[in-house]
Order: structure tokens, then C-alpha cells, then sequence
């Protein structure tokens, strides 16, 4: 299913922090957000969970307002990873998994064997089968974060919403879960901070500068040193991986750059 994002507004804690968004995450690929800390990247994405409600503007799923969805109907579609992740449940690995089985059960009915298929698979996917029967409380930040990853596979949804999924991961476990999410092909929108993981794994990227989509396109069109200036703040090249041919930004970490404002920056930089 294809996210549609028109003139989004949305303000949090008496401020406006997206300002007139317009982004499309297409079928199939993955849509990468990157910006500065405070650039409206988790806002953005509260609104297409639905955990925030946009104060002007709208969020299409396949050409339909999720407002005109109930919450069930928006559970069957769009599955979260938020920054804001539970510590607390006193569940096993195995019973967090199945709450994402929860949209498509009636009250108080039970797993059958197809829920039972899909958490195993789900556990499987990340790595964590064989953690099955510890206490979530028991797990790591990177064990949770699998967790709670495999908790949205196992809601089977056509759009994956992630909030910087990578958080917590160690090297392996970030590679392994970029190289899992290209293998799902589902729509999935995804805010990443590290720039070259979004430019291996990201079919399109979205740039967000205070609250406003400042460049779109391919990854080697977005990743510019210009944009690096404009929107970071730092000096880069941009350079062939030479493993994967992705673009690979090499930062200066001598020296921050003599940035132009990011208005300068192209909206559009790619197709």
C-alpha cells in the first residue's frame, strides 16, 4: 500500500513542528527520513501510527484518510516501531511477539495455528526464536528493540512505520536488520540518523530541516555535500562504497562547514 502525506501540519507541546509536509512512501519500497535532531521525524511519523492527530493536512493509505479508518482497520494495515518503546511488560518474549496478533482476533479468543506460525516466523526473522521463553523485562536494549521489531512483522501489516530502528543495535544486528527489511519488501517508512545505512537501504529519501521537506529523490541525488552543509552542518564527500557501489559520505570530522541555509537546498533532487 502506498502512503500518501499532503500539506501536513502538526503541532506537539503548544509548538509546530511540521510545517506543510509533502512526501509519498511508494508500494513495495523503503522510504527513508533523515534530518537534524529536532527536525520533525518522529512527529511526522507519530501522525501515520496515529498517535498524533495532524492539525492541518492529511495522511492517505492506498488513496484513503487514516482518520476515516477505525483504530482496528489502521492495526491491519500499519504496524509501529516507535522511539517509545515499553520496558515494563511483565510477558514473556514469545507472548509480546503474539500482541501483534491482536487486530484479528475477537475478545478473549485464542491463538490458533496460524498465529502460532506467524510469532514463530516473526522470532525467527529477528534472531530471537531461541529467547522465546524469557522475560522481556530480562532482555537487553538491543533484545527488546528484536522484540518488539518482531512483534510488528507478526502483526503482518502492508506498511512498517520505524522510528530509528537501529537504536540499541550493535554492527551485526544493524546490518542484519537493514538487510531483513529489504527482504520484506512492504511499504515501509523508516527514520534512520545514520546517513550511509539510509543510503544502502533506502530506495528514496526525504530530508527534514525544521519541520519541512527540504529534498526528495534517490539517495545519490539527496546525499550531496551541498545538503550535508545546508542541512547538517558538516563537511562531506560523497564517494562509491566499495563493497556495495551504494554512496558512502565521508565526514570531516575536523572541521564543521561554512553551511548555506537549507532553504538553498533543491525541494526536489532526484526522481
Amino acid at each position: 500500500m502506498r502512503i500518501d502525506i499532503e500539506d501536513l501540519h502538526v503541532a506537539y507541546a503548544g509548538r509546530t513542528v511540521v510545517a506543510g509536509a509533502h512526501l509519498i512512501a511508494a508500494e513495495g519500497e523503503i522510504t527513508g527520513l533523515v534530518g537534524p535532531n529536532g527536525s520533525g521525524k518522529s512527529t511526522l511519523l507519530r501522525t501515520v501510527y496515529r498517535h498524533l492527530k495532524p492539525t492541518a493536512g492529511r495522511v492517505l493509505l492506498a488513496g484513503t484518510d487514516l482518520r476515516e479508518l477505525s483504530a482496528v482497520q489502521s492495526a491491519r494495515h500499519v504496524a509501529a516501531l516507535p522511539q517509545e518503546r515499553g520496558s515494563d511488560f511483565e510477558l514473556s518474549v514469545r507472548e509480546v511477539v503474539a500482541m501483534g496478533r491482536t487486530p484479528y482476533k475477537r475478545a478473549f479468543a485464542g491463538e490458533d495455528a496460524a498465529d502460532r506460525d506467524i510469532v514463530a516466523r516473526a522470532l525467527a526473522d529477528v534472531g530471537m526464536d531461541d529467547q522465546a521463553g524469557r522475560r522481556f523485562t530480562a532482555l537487553s536494549g538491543g533484545e527488546r528493540q528484536r522484540v518488539l521489531l518482531a512483534r510488528a512483522f507478526a502483526q503482518d501489516p502492508d506498511v512498517l512505520v520505524l522510528d530509528e530502528p537501529t537504536n540499541h543495535l550493535d554492527i551485526r544486528h544493524q546490518v542484519e536488520l537493514l538487510a531483513l527489511l529489504r527482504t520484506q519488501r512492504r511499504t515501509t517508512l523508516v527514520s534512520l540518523h545514520d546517513l550511509n545505512a539510509a543510503a544502502s537501504v533506502c530506495d528514496r529519501l526525504h530530508v527534514l530541516h525544521a519541520g519541512s521537506v527540504v529534498a526528495s529523490g534517490r539517495p545519490r541525488g539527496v546525499l550531496t555535500p551541498a545538503l550535508m552543509a545546508a542541512v547538517f552542518g558538516v563537511r562531506a564527500a560523497v564517494v562509491d562504497h566499495p563493497l556495495t557501489g551504494d554512496p558512502l559520505i565521508a565526514f570531516d570530522h575536523r572541521a564543521p562547514a561554512d553551511a548555506e541555509p537549507a532553504a538553498a537546498v533543491e525541494t526536489h533532487t532526484g526522481a
